[in-house]
């Protein structure tokens, strides 16, 4: 009897502590009118809820230790299915980190959390290092990273017997913390083929719920991803005014003999060499286009109508657009372009950004000390023999503006923004340029003047990225304040503001057909914008980490995107989803350029290389085609690694020659 009361006033106790009044009263007047006592050993419901009561006071320890016990079961797995069964230990360590905090057992959440974070640190370190500011429940609710992982699930592909094997060691350990966890917090999607199958699925994890619900909804919407009317390349086509590559290789050889100073190219510093470069790429080119079997005919690009009011071009600069069209490199994976770096000297850890001009033959330059620079590759290459940019302290004579002490500098010097210069880009013509600052100033600069012309205000914060349109007179930026931002030279206000984006917008870039905008964030979302309304029409998910750069092929078919892991992903714009990811960079992807035909990607990263990549083998084959276990995977061709300097910037010309930049970096 006295056990009975034990009992009961227990229960009692636990009622009233977790303010269940209704059953508290309920307990209280069975009691009262003497009812027969409950026998607690022969009702197994009330025992079991009992046992349940006694263990919820040690959740900390359930926590550690179904984890941990969890951990060794996973590494100790057999290999064929391990690699799927690591995919669960990151998200149930951060919501069972997330769980401790939240019920307000914040020194054994820090505990947990040194415990095992370094298990995820290569993957998820950027996540790891926002989890580790997590101090308290109310920065659960305050963080938007924190917030957005405890509304949404996460969504796991895996196979059938790698689930079945999840579910039965749960269940036979009765690992009911981590269970919970798993219940609450992910979904998984049971497929029945081989795990080896689903390995290189760029979906493979993923974010569902309101977010992902949305991103769905976004990318059903229509868009017309084809090449304007009546541009010159079509035009072009219909005249028949491309040539083979006899004469074309003929063209060009003559070209490099009659008229240099039209090009205006960097060539200017290493004549010799470049030449006798360029002419084995063409003869190899030429060469190999014959040995090779004929490819099938690509389907050519829809044609729209502008949304946006273009500006006309001029005779004299349409037919020079026209005969570089002619004479046009064809690029494939059996030839591969000729490659011009360029490489910034002496800058002490000042140079953001560099940008070089559709010919080549301008290198701008952004430092922190707010200055833009830019050279002229000819006058340099006249002056030093060398196409080596000299950034501070530069003493080499120049037909320019006067420096310190009266020395002449190689460059022309920019002063006007009162922060460091983030992002700059040439016009498509190399007559304009526009810098963009941490002062939230937007600056239209006249290579031909050297003069400001405009200054723009609009962003509340720092300006990450500006770029121009393929057409000029309209440009992009984007900002620290979360959104981008279409303008035109000829208003100081914007045109547009696309808001959306939950953190920073980091790049920026323009459809070929200039209907949209895309745009990559620290949110590690890649968003497409339509310019005409400013709504999102597609919504990218599949990153890890901040994206950094962008790039859009030629018939504005798919889009490139680099991120800070130095992952790069190429989307169907149509489809919205990941056709393929690229592996290979170690460090960020700071650059993405595709060449003109669409054939070739290249990509400059913080790990000293561009990696050239075949895009054709990738675009045009089904998934279901290959076998392997690697499906759809971009086959790298080529990596052209720098002595010690970080790759800024990549541009295509108009031929196909691929410039680059970087700076000569000793801590590398």
């Amino acid at each position: 009897m006295e056990n009975m009361q034990a009992v009961n006033s227990f229960v009692a106790a636990y009622l009233k502590k977790k303010g269940f009044k209704e059953a508290e009263q309920l307990l209280e007047d069975l009691q009262n009118k003497e009812s027969a006592p409950i026998d607690f050993h022969n009702d197994p419901d009330l025992a079991k809820f009992i046992h349940h009561f006694s263990q919820s006071e040690d959740d900390v320890a359930q926590y550690q230790d179904g984890y941990s016990k969890l951990r060794s079961w996973t590494y100790s797995s057999l290999d064929l299915y391990k690699h799927e069964l690591l995919r669960v230990l990151y998200p149930v360590f951060i919501h069972s980190f997330m769980d401790l905090v939240a019920k307000g057992h914040l020194q054994e959440a820090r505990t947990f959390f040194n415990a095992f974070h370094e298990d995820h640190e290569l993957m998820h370190s950027r996540d790891l290092q926002k989890l580790e500011g997590v101090l308290s429940q109310s920065h659960l609710e305050e963080m938007e990273f924190a917030r957005s992982l405890r509304q949404n699930k996460v969504n796991i592909k895996i196979c059938q017997y790698s689930y079945d094997l999840l579910l039965q060691y749960l269940h036979k350990t009765q690992s009911t913390a981590m269970l919970g966890v798993i219940n609450e917090h992910i979904n998984f999607q049971v497929t029945s083929v081989e795990p080896g199958s689903i390995s290189d699925d760029t979906e493979v994890v993923t974010l569902i719920g309101s977010c992902q619900d949305a991103a769905s909804l976004i990318n059903q919407k229509e868009i017309h991803w084809g090449l304007l009317e009546d541009s010159l390349e079509e035009r072009l086509e219909k005249e028949g005014g491309l040539l083979s590559d006899s004469e074309k290789t003929e063209a060009e050889n003559k070209e490099g003999d009659v008229d240099d100073s039209k090009k205006r190219s960097v060539e200017g510093g290493k004549q010799g060499a470049s030449t006798k470069k360029l002419k084995k790429d063409k003869a190899v080119n030429a060469t190999a286009k014959s040995a090779r079997p004929e490819a099938k005919p690509t389907p050519a690009a829809p044609r729209v109508k502008p949304e946006l009011t273009l500006p006309v071009m001029s005779t004299e600069v349409e037919q020079s657009i026209l005969e570089d069209l002619r004479n046009r490199v064809q690029l494939s994976s059996v030839a591969l372009p000729s490659v011009s770096f360029y490489t910034f000297l002496n800058t002490h850890n000042g140079l953001n950004c560099s940008s070089i001009s559709q010919d080549g033959s301008l290198v701008a330059g952004g430092f922190s000390d707010s200055s833009l620079k830019v050279w002229d590759m000819a006058k340099l290459g006249q002056q030093a023999g060398s196409s080596t940019l000299q950034g501070e302290n530069d003493s080499t004579s120049s037909e320019h503006v006067a420096g310190p002490n009266g020395v002449k500098r190689s460059y022309t010097l920019f002063q006007g923004h009162s922060g460091p210069v983030y992002s700059a880009t040439f016009s498509p013509l190399g007559d304009f340029i526009l810098s963009s600052s941490a002062d939230t100033t937007i600056r239209l600069w006249s290579t031909k003047l050297n003069a400001n012309l405009v200054c723009y205000k609009g962003h509340n914060y720092p300006v990450w990225d500006v770029q121009f349109s393929p057409v000029g007179h309209y440009f992009a930026s984007s900002s620290h304040d979360r959104t981008a931002r279409i303008w035109s030279m000829d208003r100081i206000q914007p045109l547009r503001i696309m808001a959306g984006h939950l953190s920073d917008v980091d790049c920026v870039q323009w459809h070929a057909n200039c209907n949209y905008i895309a745009t990559g964030s620290s949110d590690r979302t890649v968003r497409l914008w339509d310019v005409q309304s400013g709504e999102c029409v597609r919504i990218f998910i599949g990153h890890r980490s901040m994206i950094l750069s962008l790039a859009m092929s030629p018939d504005g078919r798919y889009m490139a995107s680099g991120d800070e892991d130095g992952t790069i992903m190429m989307w169907d714009l149509s489809s919205g989803r990941c056709v393929t990811p690229l592996m290979g960079h170690t460090s960020c992807v700071w650059s993405l350029a595709f060449s003109c035909e669409g054939t070739l990607l290249a990509s400059g990263s913080a790990d000293c290389t561009v990696k050239l990549w075949d895009v054709t083998t990738s675009t045009k084959a089904p998934k279901n085609e290959d076998k392997s276990g690697n499906p759809n995977r971009l086959r790298s061709l080529k990596t052209l690694a720098t002595k010690s300097s970080p790759v800024y910037s990549l541009r295509f010309s108009r031929r196909n020659l691929l410039f680059a930049a970087g700076v000569l970096s000793k801590n590398v």
